[in-house]
């Protein structure tokens, strides 16, 4: 786990590649003591640049990537490194993009299970670091047993996962290797207040579908699997992650088969002699490696430990959220996790984020998340009074909501009220300048309240953290005819 992160020359991959579909040739390389990224579209000036790579993520026993920095802002590289393949490619949901997304922010709960000692993000920001992001490289020992300086005060001993109760003991492993399809912080707390002894549901509910351990295999859904599984099931709280994996001990690639045999044979020892005696990987015939259903050229262990894989069948998510091990979850908590997935188009789930979050809103009215979901939910269904009413309520608890702000600015605009949707808008986007399509809407509004010069500033923000975002680059070229480009009259 110490291996997760450092800084990028540490770690560094050297390698090129072009994408296809975007038609832009990626190189990652060694500048003196520097990591370097850099990227060209032949022909097109506009979309060739190099940034310094500051940090790297991944192991890389599944893959790599790196971080940057503009401005303080911290992001992804848009492409990773893949262990598997020994390859670079895109990461991963941008295969089919045809421009370059160069503006993927990395906020807190991004690198909370890559790093330790992660910094707070300036006020109002999600990933601007005043000094270094990462105060420590790898997960360290921290993440595990606690808080090193209060046992050094005389504050209490270090945690020992194995001693805890149950819950709290799994939940050291599932605050980072449970991810489920929608993880809701409760209320008041967030998804990186976690610390070792508490129980995870006291941070966040993790929602999964109902059928989720039939599914395909994603990239972190072991916790799913081996919940389903009849060794977890028939072992129950006996049995955890620490059953087969010392987090301190990876055993080499020609130990496995012996390592992870004992493990079985802790209770399955009358099958030593007569189960398959030439063949002694467990794993192999009962957990076999499958094509990650989410990262491409990557694999996955399934740890549904099926007595025979090859006849398991695999069946299509449903629509039914559930919360992951028996967790409470009130109709706030469920309403933002269907919200969550009425994101990627699902109507049923929309309508369920609906009913359950009106029941939330009436029973507290001050819920900057319930109010700022709903809101959203209700513009979609084109009723914008309310949504525009909710939206200003959640800016009025919260004021650093910038999808409430964008959304509300959008209203605004809608309605003719330019110089308030920039009032709106301006605050946020200078928060948030990995947000496009918003600083593309600020520098319109600009425009057409006659501000030119601020305009053209903006769209070189937007252009600077997201080169290749075209409806930036015919703004800036339209304002590039100068003041008279915004004249109102």
């Amino acid at each position: 786990m110490a291996r997760t992160s450092g800084p990028a020359r540490s770690g560094l991959i050297e390698g090129a590649f072009t994408h296809a579909r975007s038609g832009i040739r990626y190189r990652v390389f060694a500048e003196g003591d520097r990591a370097m990224l850099s990227f060209e579209r032949r022909g097109d000036g506009a979309v060739t640049g190099r940034v310094p790579l500051k940090y790297f993520i991944g192991s890389n026993t599944r893959g790599r990537t790196f971080l940057f920095e503009i401005d303080r802002f911290l992001y992804q590289s848009p492409i990773n490194y893949y262990a598997r393949a020994r390859a670079w490619d895109m990461s991963p949901g941008y295969s089919d993009l045809t421009a370059m997304p160069l503006n993927h922010a990395v906020d807190q709960t991004c690198l909370f299970c890559h790093a330790s000692q992660v910094a707070t993000p300036e006020t109002g920001t999600t990933n601007r670091f005043e000094g270094e992001a990462l105060g420590q490289n790898g997960v360290g020992c921290e993440r595990c047993h606690g808080p090193g300086s209060e046992h050094v005060a005389g504050h209490g001993d270090m945690i020992d996962p194995a001693a805890l109760a149950p819950e709290a003991r799994d939940s050291i492993c599932t605050q980072c290797h449970l991810e489920g399809q929608a993880r809701i912080a409760r209320a008041g707390r967030t998804l990186t207040g976690f610390r070792p002894g508490e129980r995870l549901a006291d941070s966040m509910v993790v929602f999964v579908f109902a059928n989720a351990a039939s599914a395909a295999r994603g990239a972190v859904s072991h916790v799913e699997s081996l919940a389903e599984s009849v060794c977890k099931r028939k072992s129950g709280d006996r049995m955890s992650c620490l059953s087969c994996h010392n987090p301190h001990v990876q055993p080499e690639p020609a130990a496995r088969a012996e390592y992870y045999r004992a493990r079985c044979l802790q209770c399955h020892a009358t099958l030593a002699e007569r189960h398959h005696p030439d063949q002694r990987d467990c794993v192999a015939c009962h957990m076999p490696r499958v094509d990650s259903a989410d990262v491409g050229h990557t694999a996955v262990t399934d740890h549904r430990i099926l007595r025979e894989p090859g006849a398991a069948t695999t069946r299509p998510l449903g629509d039914k959220l559930r919360p992951f091990g028996g967790a409470s979850a009130d109709a706030r908590d469920l309403g933002l996790a269907y919200a969550e997935i009425a994101l990627r188009g699902n109507a049923w789930a929309a309508h369920e984020a609906r009913r359950l979050l009106e029941g939330a809103l009436a029973r507290s009215g001050s819920d900057p998340e319930v109010l700022t979901r709903l809101a959203y939910l209700e513009q979609e269904q084109h009723k914008i009074g309310r949504a525009e009413t909710l939206y200003e309520a959640s800016i009025a608890v919260d004021p650093d909501q910038a999808v409430a702000a964008t959304n509300l600015g959008v209203i605004l605009a809608e309605q003719g009220a330019m110089r308030r949707a920039v009032d709106v808008w301006r605050p946020a986007f200078d928060r948030h300048p990995e947000a496009s399509e918003l600083g593309v809407d600020v520098a319109l509004a600009l425009c057409r309240t006659g501000d030119w010069k601020d305009a053209e500033q903006t769209v070189r923000t937007v252009l600077t953290h997201n080169p290749d975002f075209e409806p930036a680059r015919q703004v800036g070229a339209a304002l590039a005819r100068g003041p008279l480009a915004c004249q109102t009259d």
